[in-house]
């Protein structure tokens, strides 16, 4: 049985105008808050927002059971000129780990979302997510197709479940050594259950950001951390979270209901990517108003790999224009 390996994910959206809480400082001359807000069945969620002007994105980072420490660093350009909200998504992080695992499901999640977007007053979110998060950003488009204005899909897994974990995982496994692969056998358990979660995690990731990158060696540009919460965060996160959010999933396929979700969406997809670009296409297939960017020499991190193209074709989309480079596939 092959074991469900975590994504990295992200969304993004905002406002000048969100009663942000306990100010902390400044990162890359972009002010910086940190707080919480109540999310669905009274969950505590931990946010902060980085930037206080422009336009407000949304972040969403992968996952499920993973936090915005492995993501937050690296999206920093962007508040330069935008003001941008992470939170940690339920069962990970800095946020609330429910007893009731059954309060781990999609529906949670999605809810969430909405209950972010009422605490920081916006009317329509500019979301951003990566690899995991384009999934509930699109579940979340689906239940409220009026209250998103644009959406950006980084590294996004496809629309439909299908055989995307079978090529995935081949695509992660051909990109390492035997002995690496081993290694991650042993330490997945010892991350999830193990006396040093942390010592784990730390090697853990060490090893499996490697086949995610179009260059291994490019391990270090990555400014987050995958394994700052706290232990008990991260076995919560990796052991239970994880697995109880795909259960609720399913065999998805979201393509027939993407038909009303009008908003303009930008897929940016690296070029060497491990998750199949075929199946990618989908979501510029089923979405109305949908095309794709593709991103030569990157893989799952091509804000951090390619920097220099991702930032500026992102910043042409929240202008209302279409980089030169999206396709529309049609």
């Amino acid at each position: 049985m092959k074991t469900v390996i975590p994504f990295v994910l992200v969304v993004a959206a905002v406002s000048q105008a969100c009663g942000v809480q306990d100010r902390v400082g400044r990162s890359d001359s972009a002010p910086v808050s940190e707080g919480y807000f109540t999310g669905a069945e009274g969950l505590r969620l931990f946010y902060r927002v980085a930037g206080d002007r422009g336009d407000t994105l949304v972040v969403l980072h992968g996952g499920p059971g993973m936090d915005m420490e492995y993501l937050w660093p690296d999206l920093m350009p962007l508040a330069t000129d935008h003001t941008l909200i992470h939170y940690d998504q339920r069962g990970g992080g800095g946020s609330g780990l429910p007893e009731d695992t059954t309060l781990l499901s999609i529906e949670y999640h999605v809810r969430d979302l909405e209950a972010l977007r009422q605490y920081f007053g916006l009317g329509r979110l500019t979301i951003l997510a990566h690899s995991y998060g384009p999934a509930l950003a699109a579940l979340y488009a689906i239940d409220h197709p009026d209250r998103v204005e644009r959406m950006v899909f980084v590294g996004p897994v496809p629309p439909r479940r299908g055989d995307f974990f079978d090529r995935y995982s081949e695509n992660l496994a051909t990109r390492l050594q035997p002995e690496e692969q081993e290694r991650l056998g042993e330490l997945w358990p010892a991350m999830v259950s193990g006396p040093n979660t942390k010592a784990a995690c730390v090697e853990y990731w060490s090893i499996a950001m490697r086949p995610r990158l179009a260059d291994p060696d490019d391990v270090s540009k990555l400014k987050g951390d995958p394994c700052a919460a706290s232990e008990q965060a991260i076995r919560f996160g990796q052991g239970t979270t994880s697995p109880a959010v795909f259960a609720s999933i399913g065999d998805w396929d979201f393509r027939s209901k993407l038909a009303t979700v009008e908003a303009p969406v930008l897929v940016i997809h690296g070029e060497q990517e491990p998750i199949p670009m075929d199946l990618v296409e989908e979501w510029i297939l089923a979405l109305p108003n949908a095309r794709l960017m593709r991103v030569p020499n990157a893989a799952h991190f091509p804000y951090v790999e390619r920097a220099e193209i991702v930032f500026p074709a992102i910043e042409l989309f929240l202008k209302d224009e279409w980089p030169q480079a999206a396709a529309a596939l049609r």
